[in-house]
């Protein structure tokens, strides 16, 4: 796959995620359910779910429903849901009682332009607007049903949530590099694996294929927490959007706290390319998944 095809792909999947994100959070699709709570929120939930981001997560869904010999379109509403979740947790983790950051992709944190109180409230509602969204997708409802049971336990306390709260208990404190894995499986891992799952579900794919997917995206998660640790002390704040030198500041381990810099790039290396490994079910139909694997492990933001 040449550079461009891969980036005439990757630009037509954002384009599609993001006039869906643009639409579900606008007033058309809350008709006949107006307020003036719901007009003050569906501007916070905006600001952060349209700020940009790589939209890896949801861009995950609509390949794996595509290579899995699904309508991509049919799986929209399950990448969009994902990528709610996903947004949710930044605005929760920017928060003065968690992160304390002041900026996220460049921008003001939702919590220095909405306050306090409403940055957490559009976090909440971005959450439950997700599984609205899901289960409004245009599949059968087992389909939906799975779909939504997978995100629900992929971000909750044995998901995403587990992981945040493992990886606060962790600063401060010299921790194992099979802590650091553990944490970063649960609190990064999760919401990149289930995106896959889904666009899996809607496909219809069998479980050799979601076995293949969630044997990718565990790697392709774990590789994107290394470069995460390795730009916060490489990258500046302009090139990264967001305050470097938190992990150093708060005391935390890291992959580069434990290996070095060099020797965590070779490590992200090495689990990108098991990741790689992962997509041979599908042939050369994987080449888009193989290209952004090594994309997000030479990353620079």
């Amino acid at each position: 796959m040449t550079m461009n095809d891969f980036n005439k792909i990757f630009a037509n999947y954002v384009d599609e995620i993001n006039k869906a994100a643009a639409y579900y959070v606008s007033a058309d699709a809350f008709k006949g359910r107006e307020s003036s709570g719901l007009e003050a929120m569906l501007d916070a939930m905006a600001y952060s779910l349209g700020n940009g981001g790589k939209r890896i997560r949801p861009v995950l869904t609509l390949e794996f429903c595509r290579l899995c010999g699904g309508d991509y379109r049919a799986a929209i509403p399950f990448a969009i849901g994902a990528e709610m979740i996903h947004t949710y947790s930044l605005i929760h983790d920017d928060l003065p009682c968690m992160d304390n950051d002041d900026m996220r992709r460049g921008k003001p944190s939702s919590h220095k332009v909405y306050g306090e109180a409403n940055a957490l409230l559009a976090g909440d509602g971005l959450l439950t607007l997700a599984f609205e969204t899901v289960l409004s997708a245009d599949v059968s409802a087992d389909k939906k049903a799975k779909a939504a049971l997978e995100l629900a336990k992929a971000a909750g306390v044995s998901g995403m949530i587990g992981g945040q709260v493992m990886d606060l208990s962790n600063e401060g404190k010299k921790v194992s590099l099979d802590e650091i894995r553990a944490t970063d499986r649960l609190k990064t891992g999760e919401m990149i694996r289930v995106a896959a799952v889904m666009g899996c579900i809607a496909a219809g794919a069998d479980s050799e294929k979601i076995a293949a997917a969630e044997k990718y995206c565990e790697n392709i998660g774990l590789a994107f927490q290394i470069v995460d640790d390795i730009l916060d002390v490489t990258s500046d704040d302009a090139t990264l959007g967001k305050p470097v030198g938190s992990d150093s500041q708060n005391r935390k381990s890291t992959y580069v706290s434990h290996l070095g810099v060099e020797k965590s790039s070779e490590y992200a290396r090495q689990i990108t390319e098991e990741a790689k490994a992962a997509l041979d079910i599908f042939g050369s139909e994987g080449e888009f998944l193989s290209e952004l694997a090594d994309r997000l492990s030479e990353r620079k933001n």
